[in-house]
């Protein structure tokens, strides 16, 4: 663009933000204010350029042949062509076609080129008579306009124009020939002049012109010849150029007769490693089933990255009996062909997979049968869980590992059962972690259902076991579970006391609204012979308080300030002021003033009396909340607290 013509679309579109709307947003404008014959004399007069190519712009959705002149008039200006070009390929009827006509001879350079796209637009066949003459110029670029506007508006005479170019085209403007040819061929084949386009089609190919000419006219040679494209398929298919070798498969994705899956086929066993795959992922795109075997083959003996990909498209052409294969493959030492192969059976849909995938379970052995006992918990295969609770005592440490786990993922309230008596039989630490993380997912699904099973390790000999217990209690939840973890906290041994008062202190994490757990955290906070105890009740009983939505605010108090003597430590008052200034109370505020007696926590109990007064302190007289702000002034180190006490002080007198 030039310069003038860039200065000139900065003016239009900074005044049409400012005063009219762009063509995005005229439908949000008044349109029908905008009056043709005003637009028109605007073109006509001698306003600016600027205001000339708004009302060229305006008459995009007003205008009509009426118009037609005046914008004519415009197309040789070269700054006001383009806007006037835009208004003429928006109005309908032959005078707009006549005016970009008639223009041709007018104009020259680049604003011709405009002319040529616009005709191209308008897709005016009366116009193909004179296109045909500029396809004999040496501007490329102008023969490239012609070219594309001639394949645009289609039909036998641009055909024979374009082919006649084509043939004595000097490299210059060749390809650019070629690509009109290719348009061209395009809409005649759309309109099912078959025969003419393959013509154009095979006119290019056989042509001196730029690759991606060839590729295009290639493409469409073989799928406008329909079944009978088959043998120049198959000539790319063979093709050492990966680009026309991409290009048959995209013409096999397209056309779906039997004979390019047979094609396929035959291409697939005679290809390199390389493209093996890629002809495989073409018969998936085809859903060609036929080509089943093949791709069975290749996944039980092709090199490993065809079997990968192979396995792969099992996923979506396969069928119960690519089982075996892919079993094999899952169990395969390489990584990616074995994760290949565990996504394809997890995921394969077809009928009889589970039925297979079943029957196999009670037979396979080692690695094979952890991969069965995988897929049974992944694909929720029904009648698998007796089989799974024997294999939970397999003799391969993975096969355990994998059935605990498929127990855990698909296992119902019978199976924490089965869970609990593994714990308690746990062979070693690691095993016992491992049915501890399954039982914790079973009792936390079915609940009450798995107390039963799980109370009972809470008095199992062993301390590890007990410790299982707790774990799974916390999972459960309700009174029951509550009463047997609290009793743990008197329990003989230290390890399963430790335990039992962690998972006390987490309990209002998981049950927020669990009454029954503050007592017990009450008391550890107040009675505990052990620090960490007492430290980790009254954090538990903290949270228990800030958590439970169904304490009014009243209750929160009341239960803060039983808590204050447990608080010992800098820390813990922290966390019982964190609690206070979440309180709007004057209770709450008198409890904040007797903690500014610690220096320790002095600033944080006056910034939290300053944040409740100036929300407004409920229930506190005029005089309690002056008593207050008066201690924080007297008390605080801080400037800025000091300084928001005294606005506040000033405000309450």
């Amino acid at each position: 663009m030039r310069n003038r013509e860039y200065c000139l679309l900065l003016v239009v579109l900074t005044a049409s933000s400012m005063v009219f709307p762009l063509a995005a947003g005229a439908a949000n404008n008044n349109v029908a204010e905008w009056k043709e014959s005003d637009l028109v004399a605007v073109i006509q007069s001698d306003k600016p350029a600027a205001e000339k190519a708004i009302a060229c712009k305006r008459l995009v959705f007003v205008g009509t042949s009426a118009a037609v002149p005046a914008l004519a008039a415009l197309l040789p200006d070269g700054e006001l062509t383009s806007w006037a070009r835009t208004a003429l390929e928006a109005i309908p009827g032959a005078e707009a076609d006549a005016a970009l006509r008639d223009a041709l001879p007018k104009v020259q350079g680049r604003t011709l080129i405009g002319v040529i796209n616009s005709i191209a637009v308008r897709r005016d066949a009366r116009a193909a008579d004179a296109l045909k003459a500029y396809l004999k110029e040496s501007d490329a670029e102008l023969v490239a306009a012609a070219a594309v506007a001639l394949g645009r508006i289609g039909g036998e005479a641009a055909a024979r124009s374009l082919a006649q170019a084509l043939e004595g085209a000097p490299a210059s403007t060749r390809s650019s020939v070629a690509e009109g040819c290719v348009i061209c061929a395009e809409s005649l084949l759309a309109a099912g002049n078959r025969d003419s386009a393959i013509m154009l089609y095979d006119a290019v190919r056989k042509a001196d012109v730029a690759k991606p000419r060839i590729v295009e006219a290639t493409r469409g040679a073989i799928v406008a010849r329909q079944a009978s494209g088959l043998p120049l398929l198959v000539e790319q298919l063979r093709s050492p150029d990966k680009a026309m070798f991409e290009l048959a498969l995209r013409c096999a994705r397209e056309l779906k007769f039997a004979e390019v899956g047979e094609a396929l086929v035959a291409e697939l066993r005679r290809a390199s490693v390389d493209r093996q795959g890629l002809i495989m992922v073409a018969m998936a795109d085809r859903n060609d089933v036929d080509s089943l075997p093949v791709v069975l083959e290749l996944a039980r003996a092709g090199q490993t990255q065809v079997r990968v990909v192979a396995v792969k498209v099992l996923e979506r052409l396969g069928n119960a009996a690519c089982v075996p294969v892919l079993l094999e493959a899952a169990v395969h030492q390489d990584a990616a062909l074995s994760q290949a192969a565990k996504l394809a059976l997890a995921r394969l849909s077809f009928p009889g997979v589970d039925d297979e995938l079943r029957s196999r379970l009670a037979s396979e052995t080692g690695k094979t049968r952890q991969v069965l006992i995988e897929l049974a918990g992944q694909r929720r295969i029904e009648g698998t869980v007796p089989l799974i609770v024997r294999y939970a005592e397999d003799a391969d440490a993975g096969v355990r590992s994998a059935a605990v786990d498929t127990l855990g993922a698909i296992g119902d309230d019978k199976q924490a059962g089965d869970l609990a008596a593994l714990a308690a039989r746990a062979r070693d630490a690691r095993q016992r972690e491992e049915i501890e993380k399954a039982l914790m997912v079973l009792c936390g699904r079915w609940r009450e259902a798995t107390l039963p099973h799980v109370l009972p390790l809470a008095g199992n000999a062993d301390p590890g076991v007990r410790i299982t217990a707790l774990h799974a209690l916390a999972c459960v939840g309700g009174s029951q579970a509550l009463g047997a973890v609290v009793a743990a906290v008197g329990d003989k041994d230290a390890a399963v006391q430790d335990e039992a008062v962690r998972t006390l202190s987490t309990w209002p994490n998981r049950w927020t609204d669990d009454a029954g757990v503050a007592d017990p955290l009450l008391s550890l906070a107040r009675s505990s012979q052990k620090v960490s105890h007492q430290v980790l009740g009254l954090r538990g009983y903290l949270q228990y308080v800030r958590g439970n939505k169904k304490l009014d605010e009243g209750r929160k108090l009341e239960m803060i300030v039983a808590a204050m003597p447990a608080a010992t430590r800098p820390e813990q008052k922290r966390e019982i002021i964190s609690v206070l200034g979440a309180i709007n109370s004057a209770g709450s505020v008198q409890s904040l003033v007797e903690l500014t007696n610690d220096p320790a926590v002095t600033e944080e109990a006056c910034s939290a009396i300053v944040n409740l007064a100036g929300k407004g302190i409920r229930g506190a007289n005029k005089q309690q909340r002056q008593q207050a702000l008066e201690v924080v002034i007297a008390k605080s180190a801080s400037e800025n607290t000091r300084k928001r006490a005294e606005e506040l002080l000033k405000a309450n007198k």
